[in-house]
């Protein structure tokens, strides 16, 4: 890395390593970000991220990572551990396939805001655009605003608390997931539709509007999940629906 890439920041005897993407592109912050132990934890600034994309995807370690300004696609993929907040918009996939760890938007987001992904919580301050949460396998996502059509498309498992409205097509093709509405449902997609919202349903409605640092009482949202009628289902489970 060149004179002045990167640097370090001592805030009250904290160390803050500070990654200028402007001088050392996406490969060298994400290299930065991997040479990291997995059990050290660290903190990290990133710096004029440009709307590229791939930042920070692949991390490892419980790292502390703060972007400032707009992200491009699958920021934050893969991610295990880390704790990723990002200031600005981020673009298509972002927290893809993430594992663990915590990674929050402060704006808006575009399609597939945490597909496909594992585990850990990904928070949206503001909108989500279409398939928010598509074939989701275990992951928490809080939506501080609206999400588009077909968000919840073949959920498998986890929750999915959406604040504002929702577009056409809501859990198309959904599994085990729970989604979660306040605001008004356009249309529900293919086996999705509205269920008892239980006290345990309550409480975690409560628990991650809490985490996530978003203001909404948890009695006003509505559930919605599988009708199990598209696919074969274990009996032995039905009550976990």
């Amino acid at each position: 890395m060149g004179a002045g890439t990167l640097y370090h920041l001592h805030m009250g005897g904290r160390i803050m390593e500070v990654l200028n993407l402007k001088n050392i592109g996406v490969r060298g912050v994400n290299s930065a970000l991997h040479d990291v132990p997995e059990d050290r934890k660290e903190n990290f600034e990133i710096l004029n991220p440009q709307g590229q994309h791939s930042i920070a995807c692949g991390i490892n370690a419980p790292l502390n990572v703060k972007v400032k300004g707009h992200v491009g696609f699958y920021c934050g993929g893969m991610n295990k551990h880390a704790k990723i907040i990002i200031s600005g918009h981020a673009g298509v996939g972002v927290g893809e396939n993430m594992m663990s760890g915590y990674i929050h938007v402060k704006g808006d987001t575009s399609e597939s805001a945490g597909a496909t992904a594992h585990g850990g919580l990904l928070v949206i301050e503001g909108n989500a655009s279409s398939r928010c949460g598509i074939s989701m396998k275990g992951i928490d996502i809080v939506v501080g605003g609206s999400v588009g059509h077909m968000s919840g498309f073949m959920a498998q498992s986890g929750n999915l608390v959406i604040c504002g409205d929702t577009r056409d097509a809501l859990g198309d093709s959904i599994y085990e997931a729970n989604i979660f509405v306040r605001g008004e449902v356009s249309g529900l997609g293919t086996d999705c539709i509205e269920k008892e919202v239980r006290a345990e349903h309550t409480a975690k409605i409560s628990q991650l509007l809490k985490s996530s640092g978003i203001k909404a009482k948890a009695a006003d949202f509505r559930r919605y999940g599988s009708a199990r009628k598209l696919y074969n289902f274990d009996i032995d489970n039905a009550e976990s629906y």
